[in-house]
């Protein structure tokens, strides 16, 4: 009896733990959703940060593919620093409602996919943050708290902290030319008693969760500057420039479309695509994994897109015997699922895969996942130095006593200055 009592309270401890990972993460629930938006209004598919009691929005927008009108609700939740709840008391963190309704959707015109668009702004007069920190987004399908659509994180800064920051090589000889290595200094005004706790540092490289560098220790604490430049920390692989496609138009074949042809739906077969592993960097501007939803075809590029089958195909072997291939980007939240797997076919050693996505300029990569679950951004795409990164500096301050990691400074920081 025991033991099955045991039994039943560890398998609720882990059912409440996968949940609580899945809840706190770009993510969507439901098959029928697509193209999720998330930015800082001022500018489109920049990063979703806005200033504490400031002027600025975030935008937030998805697709649904059963088209007519459904009822969605959202809720937002804070978070601790590393994404976990911070168990704050929602009248703590939160002006206004708890929950309210998702008005504001038009329909798709004249597409084969029939679909309707949905969009929130965010603070407004219903909601609004009332502290800095990480925050988790809540979609619900049929305003049921239980039928969670989408989690999208956003983060809310209280800007007390000045970062400092500089991209250099790696400090080892043998990374130069394959690495580049991120020095910071968090400059502050307020009495840190303990900052190796107080303090959390977390680098990202072009916003990839799955790269970054969480917790990151000071090597020097000086009078008002927190130093961060030790010889083997916050190094990232350069990786190499995204690929990418354009599809603003079905009518002709734009840059990495091999072929085009319609059914049921539009179907769009991309250039075949070979490794990027040379020894030698080839330069070519990107948008560091981002994607702009355009179409030269219709007027709206919102309600006008419409949807094809996009067929990836990468021509090379598996780089270990078991793991998969994944299409990589912002388009789908730097997801590693099913939907963006690759199936390889032996017999002409190549992966293929069909992704529907929205008309208009995508950023990819292709990743290797292996059968333990390390990522690989490289092993398809090389590493250099030369590429040009975007570098994202988040820091947070639990103030002795308090309740939650407030937000206290952030920088975005390039490797190559324009």
């Amino acid at each position: 009896m025991k033991y099955k009592l045991l039994c039943c309270l560890f398998s609720v401890f882990y059912l409440y733990r996968a949940k609580a990972q899945t809840e706190y993460q770009n993510k969507i629930f439901k098959s029928y959703i697509k193209t999720v938006e998330c930015y800082n209004s001022s500018k489109e598919q920049s990063l979703p940060v806005i200033n504490l009691k400031s002027s600025e929005t975030i935008t937030f927008a998805f697709d649904d593919l059963r088209g007519g009108q459904k009822n969605y609700s959202y809720t937002i939740e804070h978070c601790t620093w590393d994404w976990k709840p911070s168990r704050m008391n929602l009248l703590d963190y939160l002006e206004g409602v708890q929950q309210d309704i998702l008005f504001n959707y038009r329909y798709s015109f004249n597409t084969l996919v029939k679909f309707t668009h949905y969009q929130l702004t965010f603070p407004n007069e219903q909601m609004k943050p009332k502290v800095g920190g990480n925050y988790i987004l809540k979609i619900y399908d049929d305003n049921d708290p239980s039928k969670v659509a989408i989690t999208q994180r956003f983060y809310v800064l209280n800007s007390t902290f000045n970062i400092g920051a500089e991209v250099v090589p790696a400090t080892d000889v043998a990374d130069r030319n394959s690495k580049q290595k991120i020095n910071f200094s968090i400059f502050h005004q307020t009495a840190i008693n303990n900052p190796y706790l107080e303090v959390k540092a977390v680098v990202m490289q072009n916003a990839i969760p799955q790269t970054a560098i969480v917790n990151t220790k000071p090597s020097f604490v000086k009078p008002g500057t927190l130093v961060y430049n030790d010889i083997n920390t916050n190094q990232f692989w350069a990786g190499n420039e995204f690929r990418k496609f354009d599809t603003r138009s079905f009518r002709y074949k734009a840059e990495h479309v091999a072929d085009i042809y319609r059914d049921s739906t539009q179907n769009v077969i991309l250039s075949i695509d070979l490794p990027n592993n040379s020894t030698r960097y080839s330069n070519q501007f990107d948008e560091n994994g981002n994607f702009f939803i355009r179409n030269t075809d219709g007027r709206d590029n919102v309600t006008d897109s419409d949807y094809a089958y996009m067929l990836f195909t990468l021509a090379a072997p598996p780089p270990t015997p078991k793991g998969n291939v994944y299409v990589f980007g912002r388009f789908n939240n730097y997801a590693l699922t099913a939907d963006n797997m690759l199936t390889f076919e032996s017999s002409r050693r190549r992966f293929y895969g069909n992704i529907k996505l929205k008309q208009g300029l995508y950023d990819f990569k292709y990743v290797w996942v292996d059968e333990n679950g390390k990522f690989n951004d490289t092993v398809f795409e090389g590493s250099f130095f030369e590429t040009e990164n975007a570098y994202q500096i988040f820091a947070y301050y639990r103030r002795p006593g308090a309740r939650y990691d407030d937000l206290v400074g952030f920088a975005n920081v390039n490797s190559v200055k324009r």
